[in-house]
C-alpha cells in the first residue's frame, strides 16, 4: 500500500498501480478537461480518458465507496461506465458569473461533476451538508398538508429546521476569482485550483473520520487541505513538482494552526 497523508510526485495512471485493491472510501478526481491549451490538459479525447480512469478507479474503490469526477458537459458522453460504477447523479456547480462571451451559442456556466459508487454507497451524511432553506416555512408547511406528502411516497420531505439537502445544481458555492481570499495564486484561477467550501462538500457527504480519500490530481493540495481538518486520511498524487511544493506548504501551515489550536484547547481544559 502507498504511503497515506502524503503527496507523492508522480503519473497518477502509474501510481494508482501501487494502490491496493478495494482500499479508498472516496476519490475526489479534478483532472483534465481537455478544453485548454495547458500541457497536463492535453489528453486524445476526454470520454475514453475519463472511461479509463473509471476502470482504475473501480479496482481501488471499497464497496459502497463514491467517485467525484469533475468535467464539462460531455466528460463521460459516449461511454458506458456501467460495468463499473454506478452513476448516483450528474451534479451541476452552477457559475453564473462567468463571462457571457458567447456569439452564435449560449454561454457555458457550469461544470458536471459526476457523482459515481461502487454498488449502493455506504457513506452518505445529509445533515453535515444541509443547506438554508429557501422556501417561506409558511408556504412549505401549507405543501406538507397535501396528500402526496402526508399519506403519500414525498412523506420524507417535510421542512427540516437544520436545512435541506443541497440537491444536483449548487449555486451556492462560488468559484474562486481574483480577490478570493484563499487563491494561491493567479495562474490557477479556474483550472488547477477549486473552492474550499466545494471540496468540503464532497468529503463531509461520503466519507467519515479516519476513512482513506484520493485525489489523483491534487493540483494545489485542497483536498488534502480539507481531509486534515476533517480528520481524514488522504493520498495525494501530483505529476508537477512545483505544485507538489505548494501543497507541502499549504500542508505545513495547517499543521502549525492544528497545533496551535490544541495547544490553546489543552490550556483551557487545565483553568
Amino acid at each position: 500500500m502507498i504511503e497515506i497523508n502524503k503527496i507523492h510526485q508522480g503519473d497518477c495512471l502509474d501510481l494508482i498501480n501501487k494502490i491496493n485493491d478495494e482500499s479508498i472510501d472516496l476519490i475526489v478526481c479534478d483532472g483534465p478537461y481537455g478544453i485548454t491549451q495547458n500541457s497536463w490538459d492535453k489528453i486524445g479525447g476526454i470520454q475514453e480518458y475519463n472511461l479509463n480512469l473509471i476502470k482504475l478507479f473501480s479496482r481501488i474503490l471499497k464497496k459502497g465507496g463514491a467517485l467525484y469526477l469533475f468535467g464539462k458537459a460531455n466528460c463521460i458522453d459516449f461511454i458506458d461506465y456501467r460495468p463499473y460504477l454506478n452513476l448516483n447523479s450528474k451534479i451541476i456547480w452552477y457559475q453564473p458569473s462567468r463571462l457571457a462571451q458567447g456569439r452564435t451559442n449560449y454561454t457555458n456556466n457550469y461544470d458536471l461533476i459526476a457523482y459515481f459508487s461502487k454498488g449502493k454507497v455506504k457513506t452518505f451524511d445529509l445533515n453535515s451538508i444541509r443547506i438554508p432553506q429557501l422556501v417561506e416555512l409558511e408556504h412549505r408547511r401549507r405543501c406538507e398538508n397535501v396528500p402526496s406528502v402526508v399519506n403519500g411516497r414525498f412523506h420524507k420531505t417535510k421542512f427540516n429546521d437544520k436545512g435541506k439537502n443541497p440537491g444536483n445544481v449548487w449555486g451556492d458555492i462560488k468559484q474562486l476569482t481574483y480577490k478570493s481570499k484563499e487563491l494561491l495564486d493567479r495562474n490557477f484561477l479556474n483550472t488547477i485550483q477549486k473552492p474550499i467550501k466545494l471540496i468540503e462538500r464532497i468529503v463531509k457527504a461520503n466519507s467519515k473520520e479516519n476513512d482513506l480519500v484520493l485525489d489523483p490530481f491534487v493540483g494545489t493540495g485542497t483536498t488534502a487541505l480539507v481531509c486534515k481538518n476533517f480528520k481524514r486520511n488522504f493520498i495525494g498524487f501530483e505529476i508537477d513538482s512545483k505544485l507538489v511544493e505548494v501543497c507541502n506548504n499549504r500542508l505545513r501551515d495547517i499543521n502549525v494552526e492544528l497545533k496551535k489550536e490544541y495547544n490553546l484547547f489543552s490550556v483551557l481544559d487545565n483553568v
